[in-house]
């Protein structure tokens, strides 16, 4: 006769066999729920309603060694994980630039950015600061640096010749940039990756406002001819200050939402 002690024993180690497949089970199905809900996202244009005036310039290289653009009409349905895809959570778009990325002919760095164009794509936009007023939302977060020189610019407005102005982060600290002054105006010295802010960007009579989360926080004097706007990812690093040297190291922005008005 089995003592109380021992058929205690034997029912818990029936107990525990029984749950070990019940909760394989469900880790299996949790997973294939996540799965499943990431394949439900939309394209990341539809997932935060991106017009059409935009084209996407990606870090990815040609078969020239050019970096890779996406214009419309491909861009309302393109989709490249990880440089240009939507988050798990369907609310953003994830653009991301390794420092071993292909670059423009013009910079150093390599970026995952949309570019302003006409309403319907076709050509390049550009605008005077000295006329009208125009002015670029970014609802955004940057979620990742790359490391040795962790710097990130998101959000900028660029004329024909260098970005007027910017949002920047250096580790912790966000900074408004003034052309080549990177740190014009320190934002905050504790951001931290992840946080959802807004910024805004406003040309009119020769300058720029800019605004963080509602407060102006910068007057920029830039008098030009021919302006445009950017939102995404452009790393201010590159192989030569910062490693590895490969597709783990990398600058990445959330983009929940971007508006721009001319008037």
């Amino acid at each position: 006769m089995k003592s109380p002690i021992s058929s205690r024993r034997s029912r818990r180690r029936t107990l525990c066999l029984l749950a070990a497949p019940a909760l394989t089970v469900g880790l299996l199905a949790s997973a294939e729920s996540a799965s499943a809900k990431a394949a439900a996202c939309p394209a990341p244009a539809a997932a935060i309603g991106l017009s059409t005036a935009w084209k996407l310039q990606l870090p990815t290289p040609t078969s020239s060694g050019s970096p890779v653009e996406i214009k419309q009409p491909a861009l309302k349905t393109y989709n490249n994980a990880p440089w240009f895809t939507t988050t798990s959570d369907c609310k953003a778009i994830l653009l991301r630039a390794a420092v071993n990325g292909a670059t423009t002919s013009n910079t150093g760095y390599p970026r995952s950015e949309l570019r302003e164009m006409t309403a319907d794509g076709s050509a390049t936009k550009s605008w005077p600061s000295t006329s009208g007023t125009h002015t670029m939302v970014v609802d955004q977060a940057i979620t990742h640096l790359p490391k040795t020189k962790p710097h990130v610019m998101a959000g900028q407005i660029h004329d024909s010749d260098s970005d007027v102005t910017s949002f920047r982060l250096e580790g912790t600290s966000l900074y408004i940039t003034s052309f080549n002054t990177t740190h014009y105006k320190l934002v905050t010295s504790n951001y931290q990756l992840g946080t959802r802010f807004q910024g805004k960007f406003v040309a009119h009579d020769g300058k720029v406002d800019v605004y963080y989360n509602g407060a102006l926080k910068a007057t920029v004097a830039a008098a030009f001819a021919s302006g445009y706007f950017k939102a995404g990812d452009y790393t201010q690093a590159n192989c030569t200050n910062s490693s590895p040297c490969d597709n783990s190291n990398y600058g990445e922005v959330a983009l929940y939402k971007v508006t721009v008005t001319h008037s």
